[in-house]
């Protein structure tokens, strides 16, 4: 199912609002649910500015709510050229929050879509999924609705280990320059969005 379509069964299956997200996901996350990561750990890659990383809360609030989430990752899914990476521990997180505030069949629906969407890395169990996806997958961008993991003292500890900007999805989306951006990761001018977020 497309992106749109989607959207468009979400927004009769729920009136969630990003509180109700974090809610969830903080519940889930506190029971431990989110289960052993599949196969070996991705070596790390070096990270660029066209890789970014979506917490489970962006995830299921770009579902459900739309938003600062979805005008956040309206600007990942435009461009072929900049890359959502996400491991299974991180979907299975986002999955299980879409199904506790929907229903299960918009929930595994969503993860099919997210699944083909993304660049999938692996980690440890007990890693925190989005800071290991940003992590192994070289991630530059992370957002996140989690006042934890923007707080200064946060983000200078996680800057001692990962190269990687946490950031509120509406400071995303406000700072998204397309145009930079593709000098830098692509090279050349920049041509215009390549996809159709609702695809």
């Amino acid at each position: 199912m497309s992106w749109g379509g989607l959207f468009d069964r979400a927004d009769g299956a729920t009136d969630a609002t990003v509180e109700a997200v974090r809610e969830s996901l903080t519940r889930r996350r506190e029971r431990n649910e989110g289960g052993p990561a599949a196969g070996d750990a991705t070596e790390p890659v070096d990270p660029t500015p066209g890789r970014v990383v979506a917490d489970a809360d962006v995830l299921a609030a770009d579902l459900l709510v739309g938003g600062d989430a979805r005008d956040a990752l309206d600007g990942v899914r435009a461009h072929s050229w900049v890359v959502l990476v996400a491991s299974d521990p991180l979907l299975a997180d986002a999955q299980a929050v879409v199904a506790e505030l929907a229903d299960a069949d918009l929930a595994a629906g969503w993860r099919a879509r997210a699944a083909d969407a993304r660049e999938p890395v692996a980690h440890p169990p007990d890693d925190h999924p989005a800071l290991a996806s940003a992590y192994r997958g070289g991630a530059m961008h992370l957002l996140t609705f989690d006042e934890r993991l923007r707080s200064a003292d946060a983000g200078a500890a996680i800057r001692g280990h990962v190269e990687t900007s946490i950031k509120h999805p509406r400071g995303f989306a406000a700072l998204f320059d397309p145009a930079s951006l593709y000098d830098a990761v692509v090279g050349g001018s920049y041509p215009g969005p390549d996809r159709d977020p609702r695809e």
